[in-house]
This record gives structure tokens, sequence and C-alpha cells, in this order.
């Protein structure tokens, strides 16, 4: 069993066995490694984000919180070449940290050969930038996840700075522009909010109501809006 293989079959087994320990021994025997393999790559697995705890002592072992992870994904190079540049458009949204921890994750459960070719490819696709964004806050990406109502302060196209309560709906990319679409207390009503104009943002503990969104209400500029995943999910 090469690396790659091992490392997507020791996710599988912790996954299976979770809450469950599995001992470093036990590991190493059920792969045909040493101990010392099956540490190197616990610990490889760790550093990639996945969420791998050891229990120190002579009962201890490795376990996994099978709640916070995925299937292991057999990515070819070129997929995982797609995944990155995509990534890398996120580098001024308000994703951008969990797009570079997604990344590491990518590279590390590729083999290493395959691992170098993708970084490679990857060093030779540019993002055509002004330079003159101020990346969105990445407070910004809890507020759609967390689905909880937001206090910020917000600076409009005219210079004005106010205290804004919004109900996080949504997010449009445009550039290097992202908005965050919301429900504004303060103009009771749908509103799009660039991220470079956001200046401060706490969430706070209320959880937001559930809202529809009309896309004519939206106030930004023109174009033609794109469902994230568009068709790539169709047959």
């Amino acid at each position: 069993m090469n690396r790659t293989d091992r490392l997507y079959a020791l996710v599988e087994e912790l996954r299976a066995a979770a809450p469950a320990l599995r001992s470093a021994r036990r590991l190493a025997e059920r792969f045909g490694v040493s101990v010392r393999t099956v540490e190197r790559d616990l610990l490889s697995l760790q550093r990639a984000g996945v969420p791998i705890w050891a229990e120190p002592g002579r009962t201890g072992g490795y376990t996994i919180d099978a709640r916070a992870t995925l299937p292991p994904l057999g990515l070819t190079v070129d997929e995982a070449l797609a995944v990155a540049i995509g990534l890398g458009t996120l580098g001024s949204s308000p994703f951008r940290d969990a797009a570079r921890s997604a990344a590491r994750k990518v590279t590390a459960v590729l083999a290493e050969d395959d691992a170098r070719r993708a970084v490679r490819l990857a060093s030779r696709v540019h993002l055509l930038e002004s330079g003159e964004r101020t990346p969105a806050p990445t407070a910004l990406a809890g507020a759609l996840t967390g689905g909880r109502v937001v206090r910020m302060r917000y600076r409009d196209a005219a210079g004005a700075e106010t205290d804004r309560v919004v109900e996080p709906l949504g997010y449009i990319g445009k550039g290097e522009d992202w908005y965050l679409v919301a429900w504004c207390r303060l103009r009771d009503g749908v509103r799009a909010f660039r991220g470079d104009r956001v200046l401060a943002v706490e969430e706070t503990d209320e959880q937001a109501p559930p809202r529809v969104v009309h896309l004519d209400e939206l106030d930004i500029p023109h174009g033609v809006l794109r469902p994230v995943l568009g068709d790539l999910l169709g047959d």
C-alpha cells in the first residue's frame, strides 16, 4: 500500500472505530508498517487539519471526530489543480483563511509526486487584480455559516460610517469585490455590503430568522448572477 492510500485508509479506520481509540501499534499491524511510520502519517494528517486526537498512556491511542470529517477524496492532478485555482480566487474574500487551509489539505492527501506536480502547475496560473482592494474581514465568513445576527461598522460609497445590525443571507462575488447580502435592520430591507467597506464585525448570540432574498432588491453593479456551483453538479 502506498502512502496516499494508507493515509486514506487510516482516516477510514479511525472513522469506523470512532469514538473508540486505536493504538499506533494496532494500526501499524493493520497496515503492515512500523509504529514510527504510523505515527508520522497521523502527524501529517493532524497538520493537514484532520481532527485526530491522541490520548497518552498504556490504554491510550488515537481517535477522530467523525462528524467533522468527510470520506477521503481520490483527486487526480487535474482535479487538484482545478480546486487550487478555485481556492486561489478567494484571496480577497471572507473565506480566504478556510481556502488556505483547504489548499493544504488537498496537497496533503496527494501522493508526493502528484502534490509537487499540482503545486508546480498551479504556480503557472495567475490572477490579474488591481491590488487596490482591502480584503473583506474574515469574521464575515462565519456570519453566514453561523446563522446569527451580526453587528458591524460600515462605510458607504460616500464615506459615511454607520453602525448596522444585519441578518446574513448570502454572498455575491464580483472580481475582487465580495458583497455580504443581508437584511439590514437600520434600513428595514435587503442590502448588499461590500466587504472592503466593512470596518468591524461582531457576531451576536441571536439566531437570524429565515428570510427570502429577492435579487431585484440588491443594489450592486450590473452583471449576471450565477450560483457558485452553477452546472458543476449537473450530469
